[in-house]
């Protein structure tokens, strides 16, 4: 991968931060739904409107896609999956957890991924082969050994997945909390991944894989983290679910959420 694409893809997202800034506020507020899901799409509409011509032009034969709930396989070759505005919800809240998210993906595995904190100014980078950057700083998986010890976290991968899911995702929680030091569910799945990356947090898991996952996924496996599916076969780009973690603790975590009531 070389440097002038990575170095081109972070400065079309620090730009695209720079924009959703001027949208930002700690005061945001809607007042119902329909003006709540108006303002998302506006979020989502400013940054791929910043992000799209620049990465085009940065690789011009690349195909795109924005739809971060899209998941399933891709054709063969070179695609830009967006997740425009990871977090969009917290973002339209006020909240400072949200972050722009881009990765390429080559032949169904990530091969480069970008994503900025604009509120923190933390720009996470990964390349295949090339290592996990924070602000230019290496990268490394905490660790840990034990769950005892583990901070943990899963979230809601998109909206509108009904009472079944929902239910299996609290039993997990509860698999979960009976063995790890302390289970946050929170969104975006991106921060969660790059908290696991930088070895602030050491366990996240999915039920629901979705393809604009996939950058932070590299973030991982680049820190030097092990990713899979909850059957413990490597994590590809269709798996149904996955964990993702610090080595020392993998095997354990994916035992609490592949044995325990609720979650087999």
């Amino acid at each position: 991968m070389s440097g002038e694409l990575l170095a081109a893809t972070v400065a079309a997202v620090r730009h695209a931060g720079a924009r959703m800034m001027t949208r930002y506020s700690i005061e945001s507020r809607q007042p119902g739904l329909p003006d709540l899901l108006a303002h998302l799409r506006a979020n989502d509409a400013a940054v791929v409107d910043v992000l799209r011509p620049a990465l085009t032009a940065a690789l011009p034969n690349a195909s795109w896609l924005d739809d971060e709930h899209g998941s399933g396989p891709l054709d063969m070759g070179q695609w830009w999956l967006i997740d425009p505005v990871g977090g969009n919800v917290n973002a339209a809240h006020g909240m400072p957890d949200w972050n722009i998210g881009v990765s390429l993906v080559r032949d169904g595995r990530p091969v480069l991924a970008v994503v900025y904190f604009p509120v923190l100014d933390e720009m996470f980078t990964a390349t295949e082969g090339g290592g996990a950057l924070l602000n230019g700083a290496p990268l490394r998986v905490s660790v840990k050994t034990a769950l005892d010890g583990a901070l943990a976290g899963t979230g809601q991968a998109r909206p509108g997945q009904g009472p079944e899911f929902a239910e299996r995702t609290a039993a997990s929680f509860i698999a979960m909390s009976k063995s790890a030091l302390q289970v946050r569910v929170s969104v975006p799945v991106t921060h969660q991944l790059a908290q696991v990356a930088a070895g602030r947090m050491d366990v996240h898991w999915q039920f629901d894989n979705v393809r604009a996952h996939a950058a932070g996924v590299l973030l991982v496996q680049e820190a030097g983290g092990m990713v899979t599916a909850l059957d413990g076969t490597p994590w590809k780009l269709t798996s149904e679910s996955y964990l993702a973690s610090a080595p020392g603790v993998h095997a354990a975590a994916l035992d609490v959420l592949t044995t325990r009531p609720g979650n087999a």
